[in-house]
């Protein structure tokens, strides 16, 4: 498959998000937080975490510091019929502050293990530091006694997860274009730790459910417990233990701990590819020949007349074919094996700014579901699918800017 370099004309680089005057001492609190943080075993007691915020952060870390009665007050005592979901570190709820009018995600922390605290302090100071709209954005945070508690804008689509991987009955799937749109803005994220937070930032744990959607189906990514200051100077790569997701992890990264920028890549390919097929990228429930996501696209993605085969069903067809094989093929080359030969994040936006504005292909009568049988979807399958958010190229412009495209 060729490059994508051509997708359309190169694209002025975002300004930093941080105000002028203040990206140095932005920047140094990064190098700073890469070099000092200072929790480790042995060593750490968790009265200091509010203590070790304000010496790391420099006088940079504007997030809201929260009483725990303050946090109980708005989650109506972190009640059950607040919770919106747990996980290996924790518990989020919904809440709502009343002095600032605003509903926000509360995610409690379990009290024990040294890990869990220094996750902790990287999130609040990465999150106090990096601002971007497709980054989540930190509120405030909780270090009362032995309490570790960050607050988040709420986001009240939930995660990609949700959507894509874990339907409701009769929930309708993503189209074809709120996919794309997903998948840039996601892209977009990691291009502004990867290309614009200096030193810059490896995200290091980019899956489903780390990629919150707003009301438009903006993505959003959070949990930077596991993000990692990227190299600097002459250094190629960070070597730190092993951790992340099962499935998500770059080969190399796994293998060697050896930490760089395109370890990142190669975990958007394998969300991308995701977002593709409908499937998840360790997958038990299917036959063993199916159960890992990446092993059973390669022989596909070698064989163009398999393509369709690969399109989550629930798409119903819905997807230009040309669009399909494009996205399969930045899919491909984010996953190559050898990290030398995956694109630069920045590459891949620029290919899925051209796909998200790409026009669907009208949809087939039928076509079959996940688990393989024909549906016409009934009434259900009638309705309209979500639309992608935000106006849409016209098709004149389209036409003109393939002038300038390779094909793959």
């Amino acid at each position: 498959m060729g490059c994508f370099c051509c997708f359309k004309p190169p694209k002025a680089k975002e300004e930093p998000s941080y105000e002028k005057g203040r990206e140095g001492k932005n920047t140094n609190t990064l190098v700073y937080l890469a070099k000092n943080l200072s929790i480790g075993s042995g060593t750490y007691k968790r009265r200091f975490v509010a203590e070790e915020i304000l010496r790391i952060g420099n006088g940079n870390c504007h997030a809201r510091v929260f009483t725990f009665a303050e946090l109980a007050a708005a989650t109506n005592g972190f009640k059950a019929e607040c919770l919106l979901g747990e996980g290996g570190f924790g518990r989020v709820y919904r809440g709502h502050l009343r002095d600032t009018n605003q509903d926000i995600a509360v995610k409690q922390l379990e009290r024990s293990g040294v890990q869990g605290s220094r996750e902790f302090l990287v999130e609040v100071l990465m999150l106090s530091l990096l601002h971007h709209p497709n980054l989540v954005n930190l509120i405030g945070y909780c270090a009362d006694g032995n309490q570790r508690i960050l607050v988040y804008e709420y986001m009240p689509l939930g995660s990609l997860e949700d959507h894509l991987l874990d339907l409701c009955p009769g929930q309708r799937p993503l189209d074809w274009s709120t996919r794309m749109r997903i998948a840039e803005g996601a892209a977009k994220g990691l291009e502004y730790l990867h290309d614009t937070a200096k030193p810059p930032v490896i995200f290091r744990d980019f899956k489903a459910s780390n990629i919150l959607l707003d009301r438009e189906y903006k993505p959003r990514l959070s949990d930077f417990g596991l993000a990692k200051v990227g190299p600097v100077g002459d250094k190629s790569h960070v070597s730190t233990r092993v951790m992340g997701t099962y499935g998500y992890c770059a080969p190399e990264y796994a293998l060697t701990g050896q930490l760089t920028k395109m370890s990142d890549v190669y975990s958007f390919g394998v969300v991308f590819l995701e977002i593709i097929t409908g499937r998840r990228a360790i997958d038990m429930s299917r036959h063993s020949s199916e159960q890992h996501l990446v092993q059973w696209a390669e022989p596909l993605l070698k064989d163009k007349t398999k393509f369709a085969e690969m399109a989550d069903p629930l798409l119903e067809g819905k997807y230009p074919t040309k669009g399909l094989y494009q996205a399969l093929a930045v899919a491909a080359m984010c996953l190559q094996e050898e990290a030398s030969s995956r694109p630069l994040i920045s590459d891949v936006v620029t290919a899925l700014e051209y796909l998200a504005a790409s026009p669907s292909d009208p949809p087939p009568r039928s076509s079959p579901s996940r688990d393989g049988n024909g549906s016409d979807g009934g009434e259900e399958g009638k309705r309209r699918l979500p639309s992608s958010h935000g106006d849409q190229e016209t098709r004149a412009s389209l036409r003109n800017r393939e002038e300038n495209m390779g094909r793959i």
